[in-house]
């Protein structure tokens, strides 16, 4: 069975609704492929449901900019649609006076992004707004918040579908090639097709690299290597004692072990990094004992026992263990030379947060 379609949209997470939803509200005719039974069964599931300030990017950067873009538009989209969700603020803290010194650059890279709501507390400051904590000084990000992601995600999908948007579960998309009409697809499933599509967008996630190797005419040079980096979480038995997320001090391997709540206030902690060479998503008791020795330095009362296994994610990193952080990729056909073709690769944390903003720079990609 053969169908020609305007747009295809692979992958139907957060990112990728986000997509379909600007597609189709440009006019286009838009179907979205999902290759399991549901939407955001992936990444966009396993996350922290944190609505970042965009502090940490590298100015410049495509992270820091759709970060800091998507934040208020996606706070204007949930107060507008009744997305839950709640502005808490985080506390980033130093435990040890020789951690205050990370601060200065943390405040200055935040600036250069366009975030200029950060307040500098003392301890006191700190410990009086949260009086389980210890720490030595702290800063307040007010525009950090949280969110109900799955409610986002049935709101980019009620509006795409609103403006006709298509939605199709079960449809692996299992090779295709770029011809003179159009790009080709070969879609699995119980119902298997072929489809012909003038614009495809490649929001695969964690497959997204595999995908486009699984296209004939991509280039293979332009396809990044694709690495598994899992996180696990460990969530909190009982009410936790904060009202605001807790991040520790950068460290050189990552912003360490932090707090976040949701938005029922139970807590989560996490979530740490494991490389790994496949996706599995159970969470090993034993990793709790290093959540607890962390922890315990900002929170010195966490009881003994109070953690329990949660649940892991897998970022799509484009990058190596032992390489510097990688940026989003928005690969249009000035890179790969394939007309009506994105590639979006490396779209880890702040994906959720930067998904309006995304949108919108797919559609100028095209």
């Amino acid at each position: 069975m053969s169908e020609e379609v305007e747009c295809v949209v692979v992958g139907a997470g957060v990112v990728g609704l986000a997509v379909a939803r600007a597609l189709a509200l440009s006019g286009r005719e838009v179907l979205v492929l999902e290759s399991e039974a549901t939407i955001g069964a992936g990444t966009s599931s396993r996350n922290s449901e944190v609505i970042h300030a965009g502090i940490y990017y590298p100015t410049g950067s495509l992270k820091a900019r759709l970060c800091v873009e998507g934040k208020e538009r996606l706070y204007a989209y949930c107060a507008e649609r009744g997305i839950p969700h709640k502005r808490l603020g985080k506390l980033i803290v130093a435990v040890e006076e020789a951690e205050i010194a990370t601060f200065e650059g943390i405040e200055k890279r935040a600036r250069g992004n366009g975030v200029a709501d950060l307040r500098w507390l003392s301890g006191a400051e700190a410990m009086a707004k949260e009086p389980a904590l210890r720490c030595v000084a702290a800063l307040l990000s007010p525009s950090t918040g949280i969110i109900d992601s799955h409610a986002l995600m049935l709101a980019y999908q009620g509006d795409a579908e609103s403006a006709g948007a298509i939605t199709v579960y079960r449809a692996p998309v299992e090779q295709g090639a770029v011809t003179k009409a159009g790009i080709e697809l070969r879609v699995g499933g119980a119902e298997p097709m072929t489809l012909l599509t003038r614009i495809l967008v490649n929001s695969a996630g964690l497959f997204a690299p595999s995908l486009a190797r699984r296209i004939e005419g991509v280039p293979p040079e332009t396809v990044p290597r694709d690495f598994l980096c899992k996180g696990n979480y460990f969530t909190l038995s009982g009410r936790a004692p904060f009202r605001h997320l807790i991040y520790p001090a950068p460290e050189k391997a990552g912003l360490g072990v932090h707090l976040t709540l949701d938005l029922g206030g139970q807590a989560k902690f996490g979530p740490d990094v494991e490389w790994t060479d496949r996706i599995d998503y159970r969470v090993e008791p034993r990793r709790g004992d290093r959540f607890y020795e962390a922890i315990r330095r900002y929170w010195p009362g966490l009881p003994d026992g109070a953690l329990q296994p949660g649940y892991a994610g897998i970022r799509p990193k484009i990058v190596g263990p032992d390489e510097p952080a990688g940026d989003f990729v928005i690969q249009g056909p000035a890179v790969h030379g394939v007309p009506g073709l994105v590639n979006l690769y490396g779209i880890e944390s702040p994906g959720l947060t930067a998904s309006l903003a995304i949108a919108e720079e797919v559609l100028k990609t095209l």
